[in-house]
């Protein structure tokens, strides 16, 4: 009997009849801390600092992330309003009464520090000063283009950058696969931050472009507000629970009705010559746009492993996350003015 007693006390599992440990499973697709992003093929564990922080799915349900809790049962977070309250009339006055030359300087200094965070996703704590340098200086170059175009012509600052960026491997000091994977992710900053936000400058070129730009950031921020408040009340089907478990069905309704909502009111305040019928269309393209944007830098910062791009806005993250809806709202609100309002 002593002996029996002996084996049950040493077993590992004796305490309250504990069940075996179960070993924790992680999906593939966040990075291995310390490897680059976009880069390996093989399966890809989550940093120490994601987990922590509850940046991943990892586990069964006896072990919910942040990512996991239904959004309802979020505190309400002031800071958000806090922010928005005092980034918005400076906003307006800078866009309003200065010139085009401010909103152009607002505008790359925005896109260069979201730059800096999307190239910081892929080389994480390496250092590669030359690597970003390139890329921050042909982002500046197209953004300057696409202001100045007799200037510098947007397709000549794309050759050179092309020219720049594929010959990095040949002074780079990384193996070659590295730095080829590298340049790749070079061209791809530019093509996603640079030409997207360039179309905030072609806009803010056209007749009445100070009303435009103002219209198009009220929208988008109604709703990324509406889909934010709706999903985080109301949230229950995931829209995509791969990519982003927080992002619902009833999030991107709430947006697209608070986005509506705010059309009508810029119409009737400063935009008299949009219809109802446009009002409605931009609510709906913007929200759409905004929802794929979101989506689409959820994709890179899971497969990096965080949760948001920086620290740069209090209770927004970093600039990346605060303009992921612009960067595809803006394209699709340029070319619906340009191509389809009459």
């Amino acid at each position: 009997m002593a002996t029996g007693l002996h084996r049950d006390v040493l077993h590992p599992h004796a305490l309250a009849g504990l069940p075996p440990a179960r070993a924790a499973s992680c999906p593939v697709g966040i990075s291995k801390a310390g490897a680059p992003v976009w880069s390996s093929s093989e399966p890809r564990i989550p940093t120490e600092r994601a987990v922590r922080r509850g940046e991943v799915e990892c586990g069964t349900n006896d072990h919910q992330t942040l990512q996991d809790l239904p959004v309802a049962r979020r505190q309400f977070n002031a800071r958000r309003v806090y922010t928005a309250l005092v980034f918005a009339p400076l906003f307006y006055l800078l866009v309003r009464y200065f010139p085009a030359t401010v909103f152009f300087a607002l505008v790359v200094s925005a896109a260069l520090l979201a730059l800096v965070e999307f190239y910081r996703l892929h080389f994480r704590e390496e250092r590669a000063p030359i690597a970003m340098a390139l890329g921050l200086v042909s982002g500046g170059l197209l953004l300057t283009g696409m202001q100045w175009p007799g200037l510098l012509p947007e397709r000549m600052v794309l050759l050179l950058m092309l020219i720049a960026v594929l010959t990095y491997p040949l002074f780079s000091r990384r193996e070659l696969g590295r730095s080829l994977v590298d340049s790749a992710v070079l061209v791809f900053g530019v093509l996603y931050i640079g030409i997207t936000l360039g179309h905030l400058l072609l806009t803010r070129a056209l007749e009445g472009g100070e009303f435009l730009i103002f219209f198009l950031f009220l929208v988008t921020w109604a709703g990324d507000t509406g889909a934010y408040y709706a999903g985080r009340g109301l949230g229950r089907r995931q829209l995509a629970p791969v990519i982003s478990p927080n992002k619902t069905v009833e999030g991107v309704l709430g947006g697209l009705i608070l986005a509506v909502a705010a059309a009508l009111v810029a119409r009737a305040w400063f935009l008299p010559s949009f219809s109802v019928t446009d009002c409605v269309a931009i609510g709906l393209l913007l929200t759409l746009a905004g929802a794929l944007g979101d989506l689409t830098e959820s994709v890179l910062k899971r497969s990096a492993g965080v949760k948001d791009s920086g620290t740069v806005i209090p209770a927004h993250g970093g600039m990346l996350d605060r303009l992921d809806s612009l960067l595809f709202a803006a394209p699709a609100f340029y070319y619906y003015v340009t191509l389809v309002k009459t």
